[in-house]
């Protein structure tokens, strides 16, 4: 690793399992305020072809917790987060190396199904992407696709349980039927959020979730990851200083794809030990 780099400290781990485990994840902290490690990255690079976008990463993400990567444009924050879930699986020519272990199990093995893994860790994308159906069927989407209900009853009730997580419940409980693409921007997200917590993730994915939104719907999407991250792992990516200072308990600061520094919130932002790192959040260059 870059000699300039500061991670946090990496511990050993156990020989992976070859199935993704549903058990609650090892702590790794002898502190007791210290939240369990979830996703544990090891010596991660990313390639498109033959142009190399991360260079040997090393990153605890802890449980309960949202961890925001921040960096200028093309740093590899985005390139991490599909990592995340092997969402770069699909794209044609491009590679990762090392292990990405989610509860001691790494992820990237041959023998994981990366259906099984985009199933427990989900993703929100920068721009609202509901189905071309009705609000109803877009949260029952993955529960068919995945049996994960019994009767219609089920099914009914668990709708409603991701709406109401997604503190969106009371605004359309009047318009199930109608198409999802009917709602605001904003609406649209916490629907699409909604999706996602149908399946009951262990971690979730943000790429940007509010750059497309207003200010007040930007307000209910972030206080809705502070609800949501008492009982889930997030990972933000976001271009705004403002809203990582806001939503996040962890930062990692990358820049041409190395991580450059990561630790609490409170000490990037005020106590940095990098200056490249003060650079990047007071301005001076990014």
């Amino acid at each position: 690793m870059d000699a300039a780099m500061t991670t946090d400290t990496q511990q050993p781990t156990a020989r992976p399992s070859r199935t993704m485990p549903m058990a609650a994840p090892a702590v790794t902290s002898t502190s007791a305020a210290a939240a369990p490690t979830r996703i544990r990255l090891e010596h991660i690079n990313a390639f498109y072809g033959q142009k190399q976008a991360l260079f040997d990463v090393n990153l605890d993400i802890p449980d309960n917790t949202v961890t925001a990567f921040i960096g200028a444009s093309g740093c590899g924050k985005s390139t991490l987060l599909r990592c995340l879930n092997r969402m770069n699986d699909t794209i044609p020519g491009a590679h990762v190396d090392g292990a990405i272990r989610m509860d001691g199990t790494d992820i990237n093995s041959p023998e994981i199904d990366p259906v099984q893994v985009r199933t427990r860790i989900g993703m929100v994308f920068q721009k609202p992407n509901p189905f071309p159906m009705s609000i109803y069927d877009n949260i029952a989407y993955g529960p068919r696709t995945h049996k994960l209900y019994g009767s219609k009853a089920d099914l009914d009730e668990l709708v409603e349980r991701s709406l109401r997580r997604a503190a969106l419940w009371d605004e359309v409980k009047d318009r199930l039927n109608k198409s999802g693409l009917g709602l605001s921007g904003g609406q649209q997200q916490r629907l699409v959020i909604a999706r996602t917590l149908a399946v009951s993730p262990a971690v979730i994915l943000m790429d940007e979730p509010c750059s497309a939104l207003d200010p007040i719907a930007t307000a209910h999407i972030e206080a809705l990851i502070d609800q949501l991250r008492e009982h889930t792992c997030i990972v933000i990516v976001t271009h705004s200083m403002a809203q990582a200072a806001r939503v996040s308990q962890r930062t990692a600061f990358f820049h041409m794809g190395k991580l450059i520094e990561s630790g609490s919130t409170d000490q990037i932002f005020t106590m940095p030990k990098l200056d490249q790192t003060q650079d990047y959040i007071t301005g001076r260059f990014g």
